[in-house]
C-alpha cells in the first residue's frame, strides 16, 4: 500500500517542480543581473559616490516593488466558485443519469441557476436555448466570467489565462498584483538599461581607458544591458495589451470569445467606460494604485453590465428632459 502512495508522492513533486522552472529562471536572471548592477557597476565602476548612492537607492526601491508584486501574484491562490453554485449529489446523480438527454440536462441546471446571478449562457440564438454553463469536472454552475483551469484543476473567477512565469492562474484574485508586476518589470529593465548605456559605450569607443582594461566586469555591464533591452520590448508589448484589456473591461479569454448573453454575443458586455473599469481592477483610492495590496471592487462572482448602465443613463436623460424648465 505504501508503494503507489510514494510513486504518487514523487509525481507530484516532479510535476510541481516543472511547473516551478520558469519562476525559477526569472529568479536567477534576477539574482545575477542584481550581483551585475550592484557589485560590477555600482560599486565597481562608478566612482562617484554621488552618482552611485542615487543609482542604487532608486534601483533597490524598483526591485523590492517588483518583487513584491511578483510573489503576490505567484502566491494569492486563485478565488473559486461559491459553495451556492456546486449541484448537491443528488442533483449531480440525476444530471448524469441520462447523459443522452440534453434537453432534460438543461432544465435540471436551469432550475438550479435560477437564483443564481448568472448573465453569461453558452449557446445564445433561435436555433438553441440558452444553456447554462456548466463544469463537470468542478460539478459546479459556472459564475460570469470564470473558467476551468486544466492546470489549478478548478474554475477560477475572472479567468485571464494561465502564466507559467508565475506558476499561477491570472485572475480576478491577483491581476492587479499581475500588472503591476509587469509595469515594475518594465521600469527596472528601462532604468537598468538607461544607466548602463554609457559604460557600454565607452568600452566600445577606442578613445578612453576602458576599451584596453580586461576585466569579467564588462562582460556582466554588457549582457546586462541586452537582455535588459530585450526584456524591456516584451514586457512593454505584453503590459500595453492588458492595459488595454482593463480600459475595456475585458480578459484575454474574452478578447477571443466573447461572452454570450440573452441578446448574444457582446465583446463589450462588461465596458462600464475606462475610468469606472480601471476602478473595478485597482480600486477606488488611486494613492494605493502603485502598491500590490488588495483594492479591487467586487466578489468576482456578479459583474455589472454595460446594458445596465446604458439603461440607467437613458432613464436619467429622459427624466431630464420631462422636468418642467423654472422660469422667472
Amino acid at each position: 500500500m505504501e508503494a503507489p502512495s510514494s510513486k504518487t508522492f514523487c509525481c507530484s513533486v516532479c510535476v510541481h517542480t516543472v511547473k516551478s522552472i520558469p519562476v525559477i529562471f526569472i529568479l536567477c536572471i534576477l539574482a545575477w543581473s542584481y550581483y551585475a548592477y550592484v557589485y560590477h557597476l555600482c560599486l565597481s565602476r562608478v566612482t562617484s559616490v554621488e552618482l552611485s548612492v542615487p543609482y542604487l537607492l532608486v534601483y533597490h526601491i524598483i526591485l523590492v516593488l517588483f518583487l513584491w508584486s511578483y510573489f503576490k501574484t505567484i502566491f494569492t491562490e486563485p478565488s473559486g466558485a461559491p459553495p451556492n453554485f456546486r449541484l448537491p449529489e443528488e442533483v449531480f446523480e440525476e444530471f448524469n443519469r441520462n447523459p443522452i438527454d440534453l434537453s432534460r440536462q438543461s432544465t435540471i441546471l436551469r432550475d438550479f441557476a435560477e437564483n443564481l446571478p448568472i448573465m453569461t449562457f453558452t449557446n445564445t440564438n433561435e436555433h438553441y436555448f440558452s444553456d447554462i454553463r456548466f463544469c463537470d469536472k468542478c460539478k459546479i454552475v459556472k459564475p460570469d466570467r470564470s473558467h476551468h483551469c486544466s492546470v489549478c484543476r478548478k474554475c477560477v473567477l475572472k479567468m485571464d489565462h494561465h502564466c507559467p512565469w508565475v506558476n499561477n492562474c491570472v485572475s480576478y484574485s491577483n491581476y492587479k498584483y499581475f500588472i503591476l508586476f509587469l509595469a515594475y518589470g518594465l521600469l527596472m529593465c528601462i532604468y537598468v538599461a538607461a544607466t548602463t548605456i554609457e559604460y557600454v559605450i565607452k568600452f566600445w569607443d577606442i578613445t578612453t581607458d576602458m576599451r584596453i582594461q580586461d576585466g569579467s566586469y564588462k562582460i556582466h555591464i554588457i549582457f546586462l544591458f541586452f537582455i535588459a533591452s530585450m526584456f524591456s520590448l516584451s514586457l512593454f508589448s505584453l503590459l500595453a495589451y492588458h492595459i488595454y484589456l482593463v480600459s475595456k473591461n475585458r480578459t484575454t479569454l474574452e478578447s477571443f470569445r466573447p461572452p454570450k448573453f440573452l441578446e448574444g454575443s457582446d465583446k463589450n458586455g462588461f465596458n462600464l467606460g475606462c475610468c469606472r473599469n480601471i476602478r473595478e481592477v485597482f480600486g477606488k483610492e488611486v494613492l494605493l494604485w502603485p502598491f500590490p495590496i488588495d483594492t479591487r471592487l467586487g466578489d468576482g462572482v456578479i459583474y455589472p453590465l454595460a446594458s445596465d448602465l446604458k439603461s440607467n443613463d437613458s432613464v436619467r436623460q429622459s427624466s431630464n428632459k420631462s422636468r418642467t424648465p423654472f422660469t422667472v
